[in-house]
């Protein structure tokens, strides 16, 4: 493959996270107005069970075509996700939904500690500075005083998780194998889901527009969002991957603003300018001073 064709390349995955991240932000509103009708977990149980079954449907053979090493990578990444979800979830129900989302966005600081543990990945200095006022940037968006207790503490386990979840697929993905691990990771994901919340029952919507949210978020953010982010991170190292992921706060808050009638605030554009700020330092930084070779692991 020739340079120019492996920068088109890199190129393309990250505005493949960068709308990830967008498509992400674009559901806080929907799910925050769905969440009074149906709870969390029924929610991503459904969410996900949705989306493998599309999968599925469009690509009935890429499962089949998984090696066994694949399929164990895929079933441990998608407990990872599966579980971090999970423990998000529970969190909420702990913090305020603020706290909660800058807490969750300590995985831009998580991942480079973990590349660099696991994949012996150096990290240099300019990342680092990245990676700081990204973690800088998400404050000023979301908090307003804070404090540890217990929601806090198991939303940065779900952090930790996503984390691992980056830096798992930038170790193992590969833009072959993208379609049959995403539908296997979904699968995974909506199989915890639904065995945590199946022991007291799982609440349906009972509203077309309930239905149309879910079958968005589960579809398009869902199956063809994990979808991009595997065959991306084939292509882009774990911690320049969470810098771009880290903007779906700041979508959120555009999202906010545009759609939900809230206030432009000058914190919003001061944390927003930030963060965007902290993913143009590595996506127009030179390749070899930002980013070096990702290995790929077995396990």
């Amino acid at each position: 493959m020739s340079p120019e064709h492996t920068r088109r390349t890199t190129l393309l995955a990250a505005a493949a996270l960068l709308g990830l991240a967008a498509c992400w932000g674009s559901t806080f509103f929907l799910i925050k107005d769905l969440l009074d009708r149906v709870p969390t977990l029924d929610f991503l149980a459904l969410r996900f069970t949705i989306a493998s079954v599309a999968l599925v449907l469009v690509a009935p053979k890429a499962l089949g075509r998984l090696s066994p090493v694949v399929r164990k990578h895929a079933v441990v990444l998608g407990a990872l996700y599966g579980v971090a979800q999970i423990l998000q979830t529970a969190g909420l129900a702990h913090t305020p939904a603020s706290i909660s989302g800058f807490v969750t966005g300590l995985y831009v600081v998580c991942t480079p500690l973990l590349a660099a543990a696991i994949l012996r990945t150096r990290i240099p200095p300019i990342t680092w500075a990245a990676v700081a006022l990204a973690t800088v940037g998400l404050g000023v968006l979301a908090l307003n005083g804070f404090s540890i207790g217990y929601g806090e503490l198991i939303t940065l386990a779900s952090a930790v998780l996503y984390a691992l979840h980056i830096v798992g697929l930038g170790a193992w993905s590969t833009a072959q194998d993208a379609v049959g691990m995403t539908i296997l990771q979904i699968i995974v994901i909506a199989m915890l889901c639904t065995l945590a919340t199946a022991h007291d029952g799982i609440v349906l919507p009972d509203r077309a527009g309930d239905w149309m949210s879910v079958v968005y978020m589960a579809v398009v953010v869902g199956a063809l969002g994990l979808l991009g982010q595997t065959w991306a991170q084939a292509h882009l190292p774990p911690t320049r991957s969470a810098i771009i992921m880290s903007m779906e706060p700041v979508f959120a808050s555009f999202f906010a603003v545009w759609l939900g009638g809230e206030d432009l605030t000058s914190r919003l554009l001061l944390g927003g300018g930030m963060v965007l700020a902290a993913m143009l330092t590595v996506e127009l930084a030179p390749r070899r001073v930002v980013e070096g070779e990702v290995p790929h692991i077995a396990v």
